[in-house]
């Protein structure tokens, strides 16, 4: 019989039993996940097309997503609603107790930044653009797997871990049973912490025990690549800024800002997307700066979401890796950018896509809020953006519908936790993490 069995071993779990083991070394506690441990996580694909892993160690596995990039933003303003979920000043209070731990594995290497600035905030309102602040610790992909590694060999000789397991059932009696692979467990409590990768799997597993998903969210943006020093002037006292434009018809804000990065394709739930790659990830720095300008859009159900996603980036992915690349001035004039013409580029593509045209691929909206964006922006920096300027279609972030849960994120079913992105809460590797310590705290 386990204390807590915690079913997804990706950053919220990870951060839950390290918390677990830490406040009740008498617990007995169970990490379960349908992946492999760090070390044996070694999918190469390019495309999901290519992988031949029977789980794709890309996404599921210890470490979960946190073992890509590994960039904790410690913020409230964006990354999801843990601040309104359980108070701004613990969830804030919480995320820098992440920070420390992430130091005392090793994490304190990459170093710690930030994207406070009042006259920056002042000079953006009066553009028409509003300011989104936050403190980084961005491991970068190496750092992580060192810190996440660390982390399992802490947690290999307080808790059990269990990978390659897969769940056919939860069901709850007097304690739960979960029915595995590998035979039954009995538990008093479980925790659900399997993020967007394990969505289907949950919302299976919640209908059963019959608690029922709500709506669901969906961001979708172009990629921006610019001249390296195009926002030079409001980048000066910070590595990247978070920018934020709200109309009528649309809201969007700036994410993953990458100055002297580079765009990479990024292989996720058979989708294929342009990707920003910070300029850490390569020994030689990149001369162009990129970011995606994402607008949110809601949807009845996680299903009709990714129905939406599967229309527009599978529409242009044809099948196979195809990402669209076209120049600013030809979005202007509704023109297709020509092949031959971009080689020409004064702004070198730093990915190798097709040119194309926006307009016949990427729903209106999306357009528009890119322009009226680069309007703000143009007044923000006192200059003109540059016309060979390239956009790519086009980037996706997805989430998990939300089920309720209370304050504790405990779900109707008692002894039922749900965490990290798949609580609909949290949306960023700090929050999600953070979340894991509240919740065994709670516990």
């Amino acid at each position: 019989m386990y204390d807590v069995t915690i079913i997804g071993a990706g950053v919220s779990g990870i951060f839950m039993a390290y918390q677990l083991a830490e406040l009740h070394p008498d617990y007995k506690i169970m990490l379960l996940d349908k992946g492999k441990e760090l070390s044996e996580r070694k999918c190469h694909a390019r495309s999901k097309q290519t992988c031949s892993c029977d789980v794709c160690d890309q996404y599921i596995g210890f470490g979960g997503l946190g073992k890509s990039e590994g960039k904790f933003n410690y913020t409230n303003d964006f990354g999801g609603h843990l601040g309104r979920k359980i108070g701004a000043e613990r969830a804030e209070e919480l995320m820098w107790e992440v920070d420390r731990i992430l130091c005392a594995f090793g994490g304190e290497e990459a170093e710690l930044y930030h994207t406070h600035s009042q006259e920056l905030k002042e000079d953006a309102r009066n553009a028409g653009l509003e300011v989104f602040t936050t403190s980084v610790r961005h491991l970068g992909t190496k750092r992580s797997r060192i810190v996440f590694q660390k982390l399992y060999e802490f947690l290999l000789d307080r808790i059990e871990l269990q990978f390659e397991t897969d769940i056919y059932s939860i069901k709850k009696a007097e304690v739960f049973d979960i029915n595995t692979s590998k035979g039954t467990i009995q538990s008093k409590k479980v925790v659900l912490s399997t993020g967007n990768s394990g969505s289907e799997w949950m919302y299976t597993q919640c209908e059963q025990l019959g608690l029922l998903p709500g709506p669901a969210r969906l961001d979708l943006g172009i990629r921006v690549e610019m001249r390296g020093n195009q926002l030079q002037s409001i980048l000066k006292n910070t590595f990247e800024t978070k920018l934020h434009i709200k109309r009528a018809a649309f809201e969007g804000t700036t994410y993953c800002m990458n100055p002297n990065g580079r765009i990479i394709r990024k292989y996720q739930d058979g989708l294929v997307m342009p990707d920003g790659q910070n300029k850490r990830e390569k020994d030689e720095p990149g001369s162009n700066l990129n970011f995606t300008l994402f607008v949110p859009s809601f949807y009845s159900s996680k299903e009709e979401a990714d129905q939406v996603a599967n229309q527009v980036i599978g529409g242009i992915n044809r099948e196979r890796d195809r990402i669209v690349v076209q120049r600013l001035q030809d979005l202007k004039k509704q023109q297709t950018t020509n092949p031959d013409i971009l080689k020409l580029n004064s702004i070198v593509p730093s990915l190798d896509a097709d040119a194309g045209n926006l307009i016949k691929e990427v729903p209106h909206v999306y357009l528009q809020a890119l322009l009226e964006f680069f309007d703000c922006l143009e007044q923000l920096i006192g200059d003109r953006i540059d016309e060979e300027t390239l956009l790519y279609g086009m980037d996706g972030k997805f989430y998990e519908a939300k089920i309720p849960t209370n304050d504790h994120f405990e779900t109707e079913v008692s002894g039922l936790f749900l965490i990290g992105d798949c609580s609909g809460e949290t949306h960023s590797l700090s929050q999600a993490a953070a979340s894991g310590l509240y919740t065994a705290q709670m516990i």
